[in-house]
């Protein structure tokens, strides 16, 4: 028996009733697991259906009203993640913020949504929240978990998180009837969880979602990848993204694995290491720093030990992938690949903690065909899928035997996918959510009256395999002067295969060419620098460095001639470049939480580069504000050095 949407099966509809039904199913099997003083701890689904219904009871005591919104701070702790089902218990609404974001930041999420009740991780996060306080007449009570420094604050309106537990305990005979009564409440169509856009073009939308919704696209993905109880994942991503809300509530519930938590973000890849997930997600950015790492140690090897592993890897880009999707493989091929495995491969995933992965995604922007093809050659079954907040994470995923580096997959089930006269991809699903919380606007802008979601994204259906490809943003597809086509990140992305190259920002829409800032890997670079004996002394000397500009000069003049090649995009080619000062940088505005790059920003804030750039000059003075890690500001001076590159010379008439 199904819902009345033909979406959820009966009885699994609302989290609240996927944890009773798990603390039965699953009783004493581990469903989450914090590393703690170097010690790994471990709550099995009946713990953690007491530990949830405890807290609740305790909002409840405190004063928590159905419909209230209840922000969640902190880094990924089981005890915040029960928050958040807790307070979905009391019929409130759970609203996970970032834990890196200032009080400024902060204090624009917990006014728009109307908070009443705050779960900070420690007093660092209830300090930025006392900070705005009088901005924020809706907060009602702080509850804190880390009781460390919190002693000589005002409790009034602050209470221990075990505190909160023990009331609802105390109260459980009186508190429990209406815990039933708010849950019998709860539908398919009650809403889950509000969570906030990263705001690459203005401030976080508060994007509301249903539990049909989370819980229809975790099922589907779910089943879509073979996912069970006895699969694992570590939670280490912001607890404020769609996608960590997917995998350590959603698909976790659902699914009934274990999530596991690292000790902190500077052990995590010890953690993962320790914990050996079957199934992982991470960013390109991760999967990039993963491999710049391994190069590093491998300059760094013996004469002996650089043949071997250089050997080994070039059969395992021949072969890997194709034993990976179980295509046929000679003897020989196959009998070398397990030398290599034994010699090679196997430490290798053991050192990177990727030894169990049986399903790994990477999503949030292109991933270079090298690195991609890297891990897969190494037997890491990792897969590229294609997500909004809005639509839940999931719109497309790359089915097993079906991964292409050049595509993000097909549809993922249930999913609609159209193409836009304009080129721009829309979607609709199960997963699409409610609407912008106080934004009826922005809400009728991106979801038509039939479903279908503006991507904001371009891209194109292959016709013979059904995938989907994406070009780029369509806000950022524009024209050069000569009306040739301008796609920024398809050429950024391009730089940032490169070790050397963290970040790049592309200019040149209505302009004759095509400039670009570079941002260096700091530890890239820095291994390079003292391989060669190159002394610096800041980030700021080492990305000034005239060998370093040769380097960059290098990658840059080898992407042009990549992108010479693909006839709509030729005119991308970049031209001139300069090597910033600083690192792009979520504190000074210049990129989303998420690491996502506000180009707007970066265009407003560096004006002054961009034009002498274009007027020809050879080295330019600048001076940038900067936000120290303290929330102090200051000052830093620096004069850049601006580079002509070579290009490809492409015709015209062949090109059109």
């Amino acid at each position: 028996m199904v819902s009345k949407n033909n979406v959820l099966p009966e009885g699994l509809d609302t989290f609240p009733k996927l944890l009773a039904r798990n603390a039965k199913q699953w009783a004493n099997a581990p469903a989450y697991r914090e590393k703690e003083y170097g010690i790994w701890q471990s709550w099995t689904w009946s713990e953690v259906f007491e530990e949830v219904n405890a807290l609740a009871m305790g909002y409840v005591a405190l004063g928590l009203n159905e419909g209230d919104y209840v922000a969640i701070i902190g880094r990924n702790r089981p005890y915040l993640y029960w928050a958040m089902l807790a307070a979905q218990a009391a019929g409130g609404i759970p609203v996970p913020l970032y834990q890196d974001a200032n009080a400024e930041e902060m204090a624009y999420v917990l006014e728009h949504c109307g908070a009443r009740f705050i779960v900070a991780e420690d007093q660092e996060q209830v300090d930025k929240v006392l900070e705005v306080q009088d901005n924020l007449p809706n907060v009602d009570q702080i509850i804190y978990f880390d009781k460390r420094g919190m002693r000589k604050y005002e409790h009034q309106h602050l209470n221990a998180y075990e505190d909160v537990q023990a009331e609802g305990r105390a109260g459980h005979y009186r508190l429990a009837p209406v815990l039933a009564e708010r849950q019998a409440k709860l539908t398919e169509d009650s809403t889950c969880v509000m969570l906030y856009t990263s705001g690459t073009t203005g401030k976080p939308k508060g994007v509301v979602l249903s539990n049909t919704n989370i819980i229809a696209s975790a099922k589907a993905s779910s089943e879509f990848d073979n996912l069970s109880a006895s699969d694992s994942v570590l939670a280490y991503l912001p607890m404020a993204w769609v996608g960590d809300f997917i995998f350590s509530i959603g698909q976790s519930c659902w699914t009934g694995f274990c999530v596991a938590c690292p000790e902190s973000p500077e052990t995590m890849q010890a953690d993962l290491r320790e914990i050996g997930p079957s199934y992982f997600f991470a960013p390109p950015r991760f999967f990039e720093g993963l491999l710049t790492n391994v190069m590093i140690r491998i300059e760094d090897a013996s004469p002996l030990k650089k043949r071997l592993f250089h050997k080994y890897m070039a059969h395992a880009k021949k072969v890997g992938p194709a034993l990976l999707d179980g295509e046929e493989v000679s003897f020989m091929d196959k009998l070398k690949y397990k030398i290599g495995d034994f010699l090679i491969y196997a430490p290798l995933k053991n050192t990177l903690g990727l030894s169990k992965v049986r399903v790994g995604y990477t999503a949030g922007e292109a991933i270079g065909p090298e690195i991609f093809e890297f891990y897969r050659s190494l037997g890491i079954n990792l897969k590229q899928l294609y997500g909004q907040t809005e639509a839940s994470v999931f719109i497309t995923q790359q089915p097993d035997g079906q991964v292409r580096v050049d595509t993000v997959g097909v549809p993922s089930p249930g999913v609609e996918i159209r193409i836009a006269d304009s080129g721009e991809v829309f979607y609709r699903s199960p997963g699409v959510f409610v609407e912008y919380y106080k934004n009826q606007e922005s809400t009728a802008d991106t979801k038509d009256a039939d479903g279908w979601v503006a991507t904001g994204d371009a891209g194109f259906i292959e016709e013979e395999s059904g995938h989907l490809r994406i070009i780029d943003r369509a806000k950022d597809v524009g024209q050069m002067a000569d009306g040739s086509l301008f796609a920024p990140k398809f050429v950024e992305n391009k730089l940032k295969f490169f070790p050397n190259i963290l970040e790049a920002v592309v200019f040149g829409d209505g302009r004759e060419t095509c400039t670009a800032f570079i941002n260096i890997d700091l530890n890239a670079v820095a291994n390079w620098a003292e391989r060669n004996n190159v002394a610096y002394g800041s980030y700021q000397e080492l990305a000034g460095n005239p060998q370093v500009y040769n380097i960059i000069q290098e990658h840059i003049e080898e992407v042009n001639k990549s992108v010479a090649t693909d006839a709509m995009l030729s005119g991308c080619q970049i031209h001139r470049f300069l090597v910033l000062h600083k690192e792009l940088d979520p504190d000074d505005g210049e990129m989303t939480r998420t690491r996502k790059v506000r180009r707007k920003i970066v265009g407003e804030k560096f004006q002054d580069l961009i034009e002498a750039l274009y007027d020809g000059s050879t080295s330019v003075s600048t001076e940038t504000e900067v936000t120290y890690e303290d929330g102090r500001k200051g000052l830093i001076k620096a004069t850049l050095e601006l580079r002509d590159v070579a290009v490809v010379p492409v015709n015209k008439e062949v090109a059109a």
